[in-house]
């Protein structure tokens, strides 16, 4: 069984390249995020035209998370207990946003996630990303003790890069988040909590990364960030045979600015 996570930056602006992607790489289960589309424009007949079914949330424009299989689809979870929401203005009360789903494929538990990503340090939008990961980790924690053998599997774009290795260059981060000690703590809260970065053994860095940006040429000066990943609990970690990093996907017209990852399982 093949698991991959994907932040794809807009699902309709790349639905030919998911598709031909999900054909050419084999995995059974995509956990997908930034899928930038309402429910009601997901193209679920695309996916459905190569085995796929899809369970999606999407809100607007922004955000908006889907999970893809074709090894069953059941116990659809919109959202993880205890996600908290977000508001921009303190009038307004807090909503959740399209951030995590989860489903049942194969026997695996899959969350696709979408960390909020902070903006900066003074942004209170960083508060609502440590609350985040915060629930998160208390939610994992939960699923852990009522079941100590569940097989789950927390794939995402997580917006932290959880060692220094993880960025091309520290000191262009420098004041900035992904980066920090409390970032970093909440990412790690979670793996102390029973969840493994599965992918880490299997590509070690430095200088592997998942996600490069648009702008400044950083893909082709391999100045990248290593901020999407699968954790696995227990049960399910050691099953694990190997990960990769689709690097590959992100050449070329028409690429997200983000790369597949890939968790093979026994």
């Amino acid at each position: 069984m093949r698991i991959a996570t994907w932040n794809v930056n807009s699902v309709r602006a790349r639905v030919d390249r998911a598709v031909a992607w999900l054909q050419r790489s084999d995995v059974d289960v995509v956990a997908l995020q930034e899928t930038k589309c309402k429910d009601s424009q997901f193209p679920h007949e695309a996916f459905r035209e190569v085995g796929y079914e899809a369970a999606h949330v999407g809100l607007n424009q922004w955000n908006g998370v889907a999970v893809l299989s074709r090894v069953g689809l059941e116990e659809v979870e919109v959202g993880f207990p205890g996600q908290p929401g977000w508001s921009s203005s303190p009038d307004v009360e807090a909503a959740a946003e399209a951030r995590a789903i989860g489903a049942t494929c194969g026997g695996v538990r899959v969350w696709s996630l979408y960390v909020p990503n902070g903006r900066s340090l003074e942004d209170p939008h960083l508060q609502y990303k440590l609350e985040w990961l915060a629930a998160l980790r208390e939610a994992g924690a939960g699923w852990l003790a009522a079941d100590p053998q569940a097989q789950v599997a927390l794939c995402g774009d997580w917006n932290v890069a959880p060692q220094d290795e993880d960025v091309w260059d520290m000191s262009v981060f420098e004041g900035s988040t992904h980066v920090t000690p409390a970032e970093r703590e909440a990412f790690y809260a979670v793996v102390d909590a029973g969840f493994a970065d599965v992918v880490r053994p299997h590509a070690p860095g430095p200088g592997t990364y998942t996600y490069w940006d648009y702008k400044q040429l950083r893909f082709p000066r391999r100045e990248g960030m290593r901020i999407d990943f699968a954790l696995c609990s227990p049960a399910l970690a050691g099953r694990v045979t190997g990960a990769s990093i689709d690097r590959e996907e992100r050449k070329g017209k028409g690429a997200s600015d983000h790369a597949p990852v890939v968790v093979d399982l026994a």
